[in-house]
């Protein structure tokens, strides 16, 4: 009965988001500084936090050790073995999820307002005593090595490694965050209580609350849910200074279509150009079917089925990216034909209309992301972790419309460099050579 009654106010809470969102900063009486949108109108709680450092956090010799020991996280804590756990979470109609990326470790949950502090004592368990039994590390371990026999099998999994190597050499975004089958395969327990103690303290979470909670009680919370994690975590690595130095790196592996990605430096999340660059992807290949790179490479050829650009920030690089799949005998194409759109945005600027149509579609998509307590919730600490202010959310779409034709060309003339868009090939790509090592 419990469980039904969460997943329809979970239906509830998905629902096309309120007009506005408004966000009040809160700091609780142990120092903990998050942000909350408060909602009585569904007894439903969205909780969200991330922990800076992530998988980049792996000592050398240790890769995999972050990722491991976050999905341990639920596989046992406090009193409870993992089936225990488990049930507890399910007798409570509580949701949790933990998960690592390079930079961050993430940890969401969803709880009822009756049955709060019971899945707040429960997901407090899971961060400050996992048990790391040896029978869920083994579990878990095994299930990590299944996926990386798998990736290495897959091209785009290849590629996304050999692109790291390439672009990030020794730096800890130059090692898969996942870890190779040698380096997990290794990994003892107190590797991975080292890298639990790494990567959860309470100098680098971020948090963001949404639903049926006030001020008070979220600083009472959080101090209770994250007041014995360590003060300080592991140093974080510094800055990488990516290597892009235009050309292709070939990878060979049988198969009859190619995987290639592509990269060029990129703005900083901080940077005056960064709003108008994401504008600018937009028209160049992130929008979708009616982006450049879509209409050159796909529509007018018919070499791929899909292709995109992104911009990729990380707390210690910021790439302009994207990837293209094609056949062999057709990738060299793809890939002529994309340095020939890099450049001519470049050269010659966007138009009116592109322009117009980015910024309705940008400013008219936004606030449907808004679009219940999860959701808000994850966007808030993902601002909180881009260094974005609260009064982001209502000003983002007046500075979208701000953005002139003339700063636009501006970006695309001083940020786009198709001399030096590396490519990383993973395939059997005929008429494409090497001429990066």
């Amino acid at each position: 009965m419990i469980r039904f009654a969460l997943v329809a106010i979970m239906v509830l809470a998905a629902l096309p988001a309120r007009a506005a969102v408004d966000v009040e900063q809160v700091t609780s009486p142990g120092g903990i500084d998050a942000w909350l949108v408060e909602d009585h109108s569904i007894p439903f709680v969205a909780l969200e936090l991330r922990f800076r450092g992530g998988t980049s956090l792996d000592r050398e010799g240790k890769a995999g050790a972050v990722n491991l020991m976050t999905g341990l996280l639920e596989e046992g804590a406090g009193t409870r073995d993992a089936q225990e756990f488990a049930r507890a979470s399910e007798a409570l109609a509580a949701r949790f999820g933990y998960g690592a990326g390079d930079d961050t470790v993430s940890v969401s949950a969803q709880f009822l307002t009756e049955r709060r502090a019971e899945a707040v004592d429960l997901l407090r368990d899971s961060l400050i005593a996992p048990r790391f039994d040896p029978e869920a590390i083994e579990r878990v371990r095994a299930q990590v090595l299944s996926g990386l026999r798998s990736d290495q099998t897959n091209p785009r999994s290849l590629a996304g490694r050999a692109a790291s190597r390439l672009i990030y050499g020794d730096h800890p975004y130059g090692r898969p965050g996942e870890g190779t089958i040698e380096s997990v395969s290794s990994l003892t327990r107190e590797d991975i209580v080292a890298a639990h103690r790494a990567a959860l303290a309470r100098d680098r979470v971020h948090i963001s609350a949404v639903g049926d909670i006030t001020a008070e009680e979220l600083g009472a919370l959080l101090d209770h849910l994250l007041g014995d994690l360590p003060a300080t975590g592991a140093p974080l690595p510094g800055e990488a200074d990516p290597t892009l130095p235009g050309g292709i790196k070939v990878v060979e592996f049988e198969t009859p279509q190619s995987i290639a990605l592509f990269a060029q430096r990129g703005p900083d999340r901080d940077h005056p150009d960064f709003l108008t660059a994401y504008v600018l992807n937009h028209i160049l290949g992130g929008g979708g079917f009616e982006s450049r790179l879509m209409t050159e490479v796909r529509e007018k050829r018919g070499l791929t089925y899909g292709v995109y650009s992104y911009l990729a920030n990380k707390d210690a690089a910021d790439l302009w990216m994207g990837s293209v799949a094609s056949a062999n005998g057709r990738v060299a194409e793809a890939i002529a034909v994309i340095r020939d759109q890099w450049a001519r945005l470049r050269d010659e600027g966007v138009t009116a209309e592109e322009l117009e149509d980015a910024k309705t579609y940008l400013t008219g998509a936004y606030p449907l992301r808004f679009e219940g307590n999860a959701q808000i919730a994850s966007i808030a600490v993902g601002m909180q972790v881009d260094g974005l202010p609260v009064k982001y959310i209502a000003n983002r779409n007046e500075m979208i419309e701000e953005i002139t034709l003339e700063e636009i060309n501006r970006v695309a003339r001083e940020w786009l460099d198709p001399d030096r868009l590396t490519f990383v090939v993973v395939g059997q790509p005929e008429g494409v050579e090497s001429t990066v090592n």
